[in-house]
Formats: structure tokens, C-alpha cells, sequence
């Protein structure tokens, strides 16, 4: 259950905000995009996270892994949650959702070419456990 929760909202959120970025905080999109992202970030705070460092992940980017991956949900739940907060008629002084999206998408970027360099540099199999089952053949 975890692990098909954790996969559906995690590609789910990555389309939401592609979209996000292209076409403003359209509301229908915008409130999937809160719920989704608040949804991820409760099963990871109520089952824990679904991802590990893997043994040839060394140094630096061992130790560093499990914050980058708890940054990862902070950024996602804090845009969620601003999101729901604008939505619902809330006063945001910060950055515009339309900003906000595009600085989680940038992050986003970051966060798959680590994950593609872990899979193909490192071979250690990463992108098997975020990948649907029927598309691990492409990998």
C-alpha cells in the first residue's frame, strides 16, 4: 500500500506541477496539487520514508541523502500547503504560486538527475523503486 501510495502521488505531483509551471495556479489543478502534495507527505511522515542511500552510495552524498529527501517533502508540503492556504482565501506575502512552482520544479530537475546519475552511474537499480512495475522493463 506504501509503496503504490507513495509511487501514484509521487508521479502525480510531478505532473500536477509541470503543469502548474505552464499554466499558472489553474484552481482545479491547483487543489489536486494541495491534496496530492499533503497526501505524499503524510504517508512519508506516517510509514516513513521509501527511499534509502543503497550501499554504493558513498561519502558525502551517503550522508547527505536522507536530508536532501526530507527537503524534498518539506519543499513539496510547504508549497501544498501554501497552495491549499491561497485557495481557500489566505493572505500569502511570500513568492507567487506561480514562482513557487517553478522553484519546486527546479528542485524536482535536481532531485531526477540524481536519481537517473544513482541508476545508471552507480547501477544500483534506484529508479526500481519509484518506477510503476510495468515500465521497469524501459529501464
Amino acid at each position: 500500500m506504501r509503496r503504490n501510495a507513495t509511487m501514484t502521488l509521487h508521479w502525480l505531483n510531478f505532473g500536477l506541477v509541470i503543469l502548474l509551471v505552464a499554466g499558472g495556479p489553474i484552481p482545479f489543478l491547483a487543489w489536486i496539487f494541495a491534496i496530492s502534495g499533503l497526501a505524499i507527505c503524510a504517508v512519508a511522515t506516517l510509514r516513513g520514508l521509501m527511499n534509502g542511500p543503497g550501499p554504493k552510495l558513498q561519502g558525502t552524498l551517503r550522508a547527505t541523502h536522507p536530508w536532501l529527501s526530507r527537503a524534498m517533502y518539506v519543499g513539496t508540503g510547504g508549497v501544498a500547503a501554501i497552495t491549499m492556504w491561497v485557495l481557500l482565501g489566505g493572505d500569502w506575502g511570500g513568492p507567487s504560486l506561480s514562482e513557487l512552482y517553478f522553484y519546486l520544479l527546479s528542485a524536482s530537475s535536481l532531485h531526477a538527475i540524481f536519481h537517473l546519475w544513482r541508476h545508471t552511474a552507480l547501477g544500483d537499480g534506484e529508479l526500481r523503486r519509484i518506477t510503476p512495475t510495468m515500465m521497469q522493463g524501459m529501464l
